[in-house]
Formats: structure tokens, sequence, C-alpha cells
């Protein structure tokens, strides 16, 4: 039977199974998911991608305790967020560790043929995104980048509906003294 045409639950039950190729499609299918939310926190470094494997790993792992309250999708954003967060972390510690040379986590120079046509640098304004606190950056990438409802993203989050709201309006007005020209100052 094709894969593709399952619905996740089926591909669940036939990974949990030991159906390689369903739990190949899961990671077909939620892949790009994962991608988004791992770049949207970590930026597109070597670590999100490292940290997209996590993801998959850990969700391989956790298949047998997987119940469903949950989507998948909503499962491995929260895996994604979690470990991204894990990676902040441990970047901070680093940074400390190495304060006399401070690390740039913005190495790569973007490519002027990615501008938006509003002529806006996505590159820079996702440099804006990985400055704010993690706690704002998570809310922002969710409910904003990966288009997540404010109910889901407090889901994830595992946090009250009126924290996200919060946090997300807090995120955007440091976002607008960040990116003045993006918002017309």
């Amino acid at each position: 039977m094709e894969r593709e045409h399952l619905i996740d639950e089926d591909l669940i039950r036939d990974a949990r199974e030991g159906d390689n190729r369903a739990f190949k499609e899961l990671v077909r299918r939620y892949e790009p998911v994962v991608a988004a939310t791992v770049i949207g926190m970590l930026g597109n470094c070597a670590e999100a991608e490292d940290v997209g494997q996590e993801t998959f790993i850990r969700f391989y792992r956790a298949l047998k305790n997987f119940r469903g309250d949950s989507s998948v999708k909503t499962y491995l954003t929260r895996i994604a967020i979690n470990l991204s967060l894990n990676e902040i972390k441990r970047r901070k510690r680093k940074r400390l560790m190495f304060s006399q040379k401070p690390v740039d986590e913005f190495h790569d120079i973007a490519d002027p043929r990615t501008r938006t046509e509003g002529g806006v640098d996505p590159e820079i304004v996702q440099r804006a995104v990985q400055e704010l606190d993690d706690d704002f950056r998570s809310v922002v990438v969710l409910r904003l980048i990966d288009g997540y409802s404010t109910a889901e993203t407090a889901d994830i989050l595992g946090i009250p509906l009126g924290t996200v709201l919060s946090r997300l309006s807090r995120a955007q007005k440091r976002l607008r003294e960040a990116l003045p020209h993006v918002y017309g100052g």
C-alpha cells in the first residue's frame, strides 16, 4: 500500500509495528514543518540541521508512548521548540565560557536575490528575531512564522493563552524598535 495516502494515525500504528517506510513517510510529511520551526528559532546553521534530525530521533523513540492527544504536527513542533531552546542555552553557556571572543552566530551573508518585494532582506528580519529573548522568540516563530493559532501556540509551549498574547505583543514592539525601516519608521 502506498504510504502517502495513509492518515497519520495509520502511519504511527504501522511504524510502531516496525514498518520503517511508515516512519519515513511521517518524516517526509513533517520535515518542512520541523525545519521551519528550528530555522526560525536558531537561524539557518549547522546546529539547526542537527536539531531537526534529533527531533525525528526523539519522535521515533517516543512512538510507542504517543497517545495522539495532539496532532503529529503539534507534537513534533513541541519537540523541535524544546530542542531549539536547549541549543540556545548551550550557545549561551559556550558564549560565557569564551566571552573574550564573542561568537558571531550570523556569519552567513544574505543573498541579495532573496530580498522580499518590499526590499526587506529576510536575513535582517531573521537576525532581529534571533535577538529576541527565548520566550518571545518561541512565540514569534510559532505564531507569526509557522502560522500556528494562538491556542495552538499556547498548547505547544504549555503556557496560558494570555501569556502568548502578552509575549507576542511585547515581541512585536521589540521588533518594531529593531526594524523601524520594516515597520515604516
